[in-house]
């Protein structure tokens, strides 16, 4: 599975890219908002840092505006996902941007029909939002997995990209599901290495170890 970065804060990316723990990133108007950042100038540096797919959103509403923003969005690199609603205009959208060659991330998925559209309009990515349907006290989860099996069973290409993932076990989830991608903020990636046994183990290795009076180096 490929872990995503769900974030604009330039540092944070490269802490995890640095270790092998980026496969590529996801941005939204929100985190651009966050990072207090011109979206053109922070996503070109984000492209540099990573090799993988870097989603970046248009804002318009109207197909048209979003071909012409999703090929402005894509002159900044060539790693660029230009990232589009799950709406009949941004399905208009990603069908001539995939067709002139784009990688296209379609995202605010909530249902299985809509996963359905936009594979069929060539989508290269399908964000579902695991924990904004948890929120309204639906399973997020259970809608990866149907989307997994509909995909399978038509060997549609369209990778599922599990997103609004908020928690370690989201990802481990996500991942038994047999989902594509997982994209997360950076605080959620690295809590995956946490588990109180091994601080707990760890502890008793070391106080072990200071009674043996001993040094490595």
């Amino acid at each position: 599975m490929k872990f995503f970065v769900d974030s604009a804060d330039v540092a944070a990316i490269s802490d995890l890219n640095a270790l092998g723990m980026v496969d590529g990133v996801t941005t939204n108007p929100s985190l651009i908002l966050k990072s207090g950042r011109d979206i053109l100038e922070v996503t070109k540096e984000i492209c540099a840092i990573v090799a993988g797919p870097v989603s970046a959103e248009v804002v318009a509403l109207e197909s048209a505006a979003m071909i012409a923003e999703g090929r402005r969005l894509a002159e900044i690199a060539p790693n660029i996902a230009v990232k589009l609603p799950l709406t009949w205009d941004g399905l208009k959208a990603c069908k001539v941007l995939t067709g002139e060659g784009f990688t296209v991330n379609v995202t605010l998925c909530f249902s299985v029909n809509q996963a359905i559209l936009a594979a069929k309009a060539g989508a290269s990515f399908i964000s579902p939002f695991v924990g904004r349907l948890d929120d309204i006290n639906l399973d997020g989860m259970e809608l990866i997995s149907d989307i997994r099996t509909v995909y399978d069973n038509y060997d549609m290409k369209t990778q599922i990209l599990a997103a609004s993932i908020r928690s370690v076990n989201h990802v481990a989830e996500a991942a038994r599901i047999g989902a594509d991608v997982i994209t997360a903020p950076p605080e959620v990636i690295r809590k995956l290495a946490e588990h109180p046994m091994t601080d707990r183990g760890l502890q008793q290795f070391l106080k072990d170890w200071e009674k043996t009076g001993q040094k490595i180096l």
